[in-house]
């Protein structure tokens, strides 16, 4: 049974720092895709960014393009997303998720990730 848990939300001010954790029991994550999203209050789950098997390939929404980052250590079977510079409409919840395909092109699409986790609350104020 593969086992996601995200870690390291909590509430913020707007401008301020989170790094979401997502670490993953009852498998290895290599060699699979790797990818946050969240789902604000009302909103539709959205993609936020995703890093290939190799962490050669990564791909961000336009919304968190220069503020974040993810990375993976697969040796801690973990994957990373580093906020910074977080705003208001960066509220939401964020799941991470695992994708089996590692020969995908691009980001996956919300069916084609197979394992998700139960999502970490990030609360930014203004």
């Amino acid at each position: 049974q593969v086992r996601l848990v995200e870690s390291g939300g909590g509430s913020v001010q707007a401008g301020g720092v989170l790094r979401l954790s997502c670490a993953v029991s009852g498998r290895g994550v290599s060699p699979y895709v790797m990818g946050w999203l969240r789902q604000a209050p009302g909103r539709s789950r959205e993609f936020v960014a995703s890093i290939s098997w190799s962490a050669e390939d990564t791909y961000y929404a336009d919304s968190a393009k220069g503020r974040f980052t993810i990375s993976r250590d697969d040796a801690k079977n973990t994957m990373y997303l580093q906020m910074n510079r977080l705003k208001p409409e960066d509220t939401a919840v964020y799941y991470c998720a695992i994708d089996r395909d590692p020969y995908r092109v691009g980001h996956p699409s919300f069916s084609e990730y197979d394992y998700w986790g139960q999502g970490t609350q990030v609360t930014v104020s203004s």
